[in-house]
Order: C-alpha cells, then sequence, then structure tokens
C-alpha cells in the first residue's frame, strides 16, 4: 500500500490523540504545492457549521456520530452503504452540497482539515464501500490485482497515523460558530 503524500510519518510511539469523530471524503482535487489534493478528514462538528448548507449538515452530523467510537474516522461511502447504498440519502440531506460547503470551509480557513493527495487505488478504496473490491488491470499484461476490505483498513489505519501526527498540537478545529443539533441541552 503507498502511503498518503502529502504528509510525514507519525513519530514512533505517538498515541491518537483525536476524541471526536472524524468524515473523511473525496473531492475535486485543487492543487497546492506539492501535492495534488482530493481527499479530506475534518471533525464530525463541522457539519454544524452555519456555513455549511443546513439542516443537511446537522443531519448528516447526526447520521455520521451515531452508535461511532471517539476517533474513529470514517469515510462518506461508509455512511452512503449505511444508508441503503445512496438510496435513503436523500432523508438525510445533500451530501454533494456539504462537501463542496466543506472544502470551501477548510480552506477559507474557517476549520482544520487534514488534507490528503491519495495515489488513485488507495482514493478507490476510501471511495468504496467498507465491502468493495476495487480491481486493477494492467493494460500491459492484462493481469488483474484486487484490492479488498482489508486493504481498505490498511489505508484508514494510514489516514488515521497521519491524523495523530497533524493532531499532535491538538484536535481538528471545527471552527466557530457552531450550531446546536436538534435534541441536545445547551
Amino acid at each position: 500500500m503507498n502511503e498518503p503524500i502529502e504528509h510525514g510519518r507519525v513519530p514512533d510511539g505517538h498515541q491518537l490523540r483525536n476524541t471526536s469523530v472524524c468524515m473523511l471524503f473525496a473531492h475535486e482535487p485543487y492543487y497546492p504545492l506539492p501535492a495534488r489534493i482530493s481527499t479530506s478528514v475534518v471533525a464530525a462538528a463541522c457539519l454544524l457549521h452555519p456555513h455549511i448548507k443546513q439542516p443537511d449538515g446537522m443531519r448528516i452530523h447526526r447520521q455520521l456520530v451515531r452508535g461511532r467510537r471517539p476517533g474513529e474516522i470514517v469515510p462518506l461511502a461508509t455512511l452512503t452503504q449505511e444508508l441503503g447504498g445512496g438510496a435513503r440519502w436523500g432523508e438525510v440531506g445533500d451530501w454533494e452540497a456539504v462537501v463542496v460547503d466543506l472544502v470551501r470551509l477548510f480552506r477559507s480557513e474557517g476549520c482544520d482539515a487534514l488534507t490528503l493527495g491519495l495515489p488513485p487505488i488507495e482514493r478507490a478504496l476510501l471511495c468504496s464501500g467498507p465491502d468493495s473490491t476495487v480491481r486493477v488491470v494492467d493494460p500491459a499484461t492484462q493481469e488483474c490485482t484486487s484490492n479488498g476490505p482489508q486493504d481498505r483498513t490498511a489505508v484508514l489505519d494510514q489516514v488515521r497515523h497521519h491524523l495523530a501526527w497533524a493532531e499532535a498540537g491538538g484536535s481538528l478545529w471545527p471552527g466557530d460558530h457552531l450550531l446546536r443539533p436538534p435534541n441536545t441541552r445547551p
């Protein structure tokens, strides 16, 4: 498995510090040097930011954090699978508009994000459901390589290590003036 190219290695013995659930999603690439960024991780609380399409952000947040462990990184593709392969996204929200808003938010420094330039196979694994297989055919030899759930887990482990490295000074900042999700106490 190739490593993401945006960040360095996690120092030996470094422990995960993230105590909140995070969302990982792919988006249209943009080009800050030195990498082509096309995948990002944000704290789930970013979905509660007032610059995110609402109430969609709140409903996606509720779906994202329900039953998750602290520090878990949940790819958007996992939510899609949980929502009947995407058939129930209409009940939750417009994930495409929310992703556009999230990219705009972190690019304008309204929240923190771990941005990654993942190689194509790793990106494809994270954009596929947890039980999916990504097959790659070498056009020269016609040899087929299959990458399955264990490979996806390995890529998520790499992302966790990169997140731990990025969060060495503190957790991802979700932004200011976050909205309160419905049915929560002040």
